[in-house]
């Protein structure tokens, strides 16, 4: 096996996922993240169809999430009197099975932790790829050489930045943000997964909020256009919350009083990237929400399990030849990434006119809405999944 040394950036779901195959195919892996340690809670992601479930149970994990899953979660559209207006089924926002992303972290970190370094804390601050390797410069830690480097870390990537070009290039922005804040108040306990819930939605143009559910206690959509804002002042973007949805009705009052008492906050804009196929440029590959994330499109963690399937898979049928085997996973997940589309979730949950919500709402009860589940159904499994032969290493 060529090019053994392998540094991955992002320890949430795709660089734990690449880490486990990477590592079973002989591979020497550091994980390198920005934060402390790992992100508990985070809200609920989804895996749906045959090919999501073939790759996690050749991992060795989807027993282990069925066993932590999230109970479904039906949202019911209500107005200012609490009248229920539409409902979005949970069979359809929660997928075959639904997992809190902590959860789903946290057992893809227990495969790998102890034959993976881990480097909490840090993060990639220069790449410099040269005919030995690339050269890597930490913000913290000194500076190493690995054969290859991937960035797992998300739609704001660092390394894509570093090897690709500017965020503005590659990273859309589609008009609209989220936020989500606190543990959410329904899903798995002591006692097992529940089995289904009911959030409280509430719609004004321009603005969803969401109380209650698997995904988080509160969830917040609005119409904007790029904001500029701190993403280390918490305090600041629960004003922007508040400023937001102030004189709103529904929940939305006793959401706004419960808002600064809330933890694990997280603000964001939803966005799309746009790589346009290409993946990979020399020793560097991206994977996950750094190569084909939109945001709130259903299919993010879906696509970052295959394509590390598929990018570990590759190199190691290559003999870690790379430039073929990036070639080949460029070629694949171009047309399987095709799926993540170019919906803008935000337009959806927060039409910009009243005539806008009524529409949505007459939409998700129609037959319309119940084929474009099938649809996504069957995208989801648009992929002839190679079985990769196993390549003995310090995994096996």
């Amino acid at each position: 096996m060529r090019n053994q040394t392998v540094l991955i950036s992002g320890a949430s779901i795709a660089g734990p996922a690449l880490a486990y195959w990477l590592h079973r195919y002989g591979f020497e892996v550091t994980v390198v993240e920005r934060a402390p340690e790992l992100r508990p809670g985070g809200q609920a992601i989804d895996f749906k169809g045959p090919t999501h479930r073939t790759v996690l149970e050749r991992m060795g994990v989807w027993e282990e999430i069925v066993r932590q899953r999230t109970g479904k979660t039906d949202l019911v559209f209500g107005d200012d009197d609490g009248r229920e207006l539409a409902v979005i089924s949970g069979d359809f926002t929660g997928g075959d099975v639904e997992i809190l992303r902590g959860d789903l972290a946290r057992i893809l970190y227990s495969r790998t932790a102890g034959e993976c370094e881990y480097l909490f804390g840090d993060s990639i601050s220069a790449l410099t790829e040269t005919a030995e390797g690339v050269h890597v410069e930490f913000e913290r830690g000194p500076a190493r050489t690995f054969d290859l480097v991937f960035g797992a870390d998300g739609i704001h990537s660092r390394v894509r930045r570093l090897a690709f070009g500017p965020e503005a290039d590659y990273v859309r922005h589609l008009g609209y943000y989220y936020c989500i804040a606190g543990a959410p108040g329904w899903g798995h306990d002591a006692n097992g997964p529940r089995v289904r819930g009911r959030a409280a939605a509430y719609n004004a143009p321009g603005r969803l909020a969401v109380r209650g559910g698997a995904k988080a206690a509160h969830q917040y959509v609005f119409a904007a256009p790029v904001l500029d804002f701190a993403r280390d002042d918490v305090a600041a973007q629960q004003r922007l919350i508040a400023e937001r949805f102030a004189g709103l009705g529904g929940p939305v009052p006793a959401m706004l009083t419960e808002l600064p008492g809330l933890d694990a906050f997280y603000l964001d804009s939803i966005s799309q990237v746009e790589m346009k196929g290409r993946y990979t440029t020399g020793r560097i590959a991206l994977i996950g929400d750094a190569a084909y994330g939109n945001t709130l499109g259903g299919f993010g963690t879906g696509l970052a399990v295959v394509g590390a399937y598929v990018l570990a898979g590759e190199l190691a049928r290559a003999g870690g030849e790379y430039a073929g085997a990036f070639a080949r996973y460029d070629e694949i997940m171009r047309r399987y990434a095709k799926i993540a589309g170019n919906t803008n979730a935000g337009r959806f949950l927060a039409p910009r006119t009243a005539r806008g919500i009524a529409m949505r709402n007459w939409f998700v009860g129609s037959r319309t809405f119940s084929l474009m589940t099938r649809f996504g159904d069957n995208a989801a499994k648009d992929i002839d999944l190679v079985d990769y032969p196993a390549v003995v290493g310090a995994g096996e």
